[in-house]
C-alpha cells in the first residue's frame, strides 16, 4: 500500500467514523486541533484501523501521532512488517 493509498483509506475513515469533510483531511492537517478528534475518538480510531489492517496498533503506536501524514507513516510501517 502507497502513502497515496493509506490517505485515501484515512479520508474514508475519517468521514464514515466522525463525517470529516475528506477535503480538510491533509498529512499536515492535526487530528486534534484541525480535526478536532478527542481522545474517545483516537480509541475508536485506532480500533478501526486495527480492522483495517489486521494488526495491533498499540497505544505506543499511535502516542506520537499528531497529524494525519504521523498516521499514515505508522500505518505504513504497521503494514510492512
Amino acid at each position: 500500500m502507497t502513502r497515496d493509498d493509506i490517505l485515501i483509506q484515512v479520508k474514508r475513515v475519517l468521514a464514515e467514523l466522525f463525517e470529516i469533510d475528506s477535503a480538510r483531511v491533509t498529512p499536515e492537517a492535526s487530528l486534534y486541533a484541525d480535526l478536532e478528534i478527542d481522545s474517545i475518538d483516537a480509541v475508536d480510531l485506532i480500533d478501526h484501523i486495527r480492522r483495517i489492517i489486521g494488526k495491533k496498533v498499540s497505544g505506543e503506536d499511535f502516542r506520537s501521532v499528531k497529524t494525519v501524514g504521523d498516521l499514515i507513516s505508522v500505518i505504513e510501517r504497521l503494514t510492512a512488517q
